[in-house]
């Protein structure tokens, strides 16, 4: 598809994604840019890196493609640095897990003739770094492609085009949109896993060793970098915060059929819960 892509950060997202577009042969050329020596070191040393670089300026320079795959609150600072450099024709997409804040204000910073076009692949991990890295980390997995009303619709299909290569579901929605999805099935369950584990760490702590697997299922992404994690919270505050709310209605209607044995209305919850459940599992 292109000449040269080139990602910036390859940590688990940035690796994986040099190393899928790699094994897809959808660049003639992949360049890495990455901040820490240690890391471009690690990186001269792949197979998925066709050159690393410590200058952005030549990173992006001769890119037909730029994904910038930083944490959230370095991805604008970012596309502010690299837009001067930019090749005319140039398209940069991102994987940030928030869109409205960052397509709008990378939109503003792309010089005419070049095309930012926000994305999200669903396909993180509690872990991180690109010794997690797996080339088939997409597969089957959704990406969100977030346009703006005016952005250029050959720039979005070639970015569609790109992520469905990587056999991806794609879903096409406005920035606030995703971010009001997001909120619900992400970045809720990931504040509802850590509280639950903030507060079991208060109780006494033999209690751990009893745990089954139910616990670990159901806290696992409560595993995920705090510093990401902070960023991501904060940038989508509005859309959490109701999130929560919502939530906390839901819990406040169970811990009041429990207290007071309404046996019925225990079970529809239950029930409710399981088949939404159900259809997450036939739709994997």
């Amino acid at each position: 598809m292109f000449k040269q892509i080139t990602i910036l950060a390859p940590g688990l997202l940035g690796a994986s994604l040099a190393t899928a577009v790699k094994d897809r042969q959808l660049a003639d050329r992949n360049v890495i840019w990455a901040r820490r020596a240690e890391t471009r070191v690690a990186c001269s040393d792949q197979s998925w890196c066709d050159h690393v670089t410590d200058s952005l300026e030549e990173a992006v320079g001769e890119a037909d493609l730029v994904v910038v795959c930083s944490p959230v609150e370095t991805i604008h600072p970012l596309v502010v640095r690299i837009s001067p450099h930019l090749k005319k024709g140039a398209l940069v997409t991102d994987v940030g897990s928030t869109k409205s804040l960052i397509t709008r204000y990378c939109h503003t910073v792309i010089p005419l003739g070049r095309q930012f076009v926000g994305s999200h692949p669903m396909a993180g991990s509690e872990k991180s770094g690109m010794a997690h890295a797996r080339k088939d980390l997409f597969c089957g997995k959704t990406c969100f492609i977030t346009p703006l009303v005016d952005t250029d619709e050959k720039a979005v299909e070639a970015i569609l085009r790109f992520w469905k290569e990587l056999d991806m579901e794609v879903a096409t929605v406005s920035p606030e949109r995703h971010d009001e999805i997001v909120a619900h099935i992400s970045h809720l369950p990931h504040v509802l896993a850590s509280v639950l584990c903030s507060f079991l760490s208060t109780k006494d702590s033999s209690w751990g060793n009893f745990a089954g697997d139910g616990l670990r299922d159901t806290t696992r992404v409560a595993g995920g970098g705090a510093a990401i994690w902070k960023s991501i919270i904060e940038q989508n505050r509005e859309e959490i915060v109701r999130a929560i709310s919502q939530f906390e209605n839901e819990l406040q209607s169970l811990k009041s059929a429990i207290a007071n044995s309404q046996s019925f209305d225990i079970l529809n919850h239950l029930k409710r819960g399981k088949a939404y459940r159900d259809r997450l599992r036939s739709s994997q």
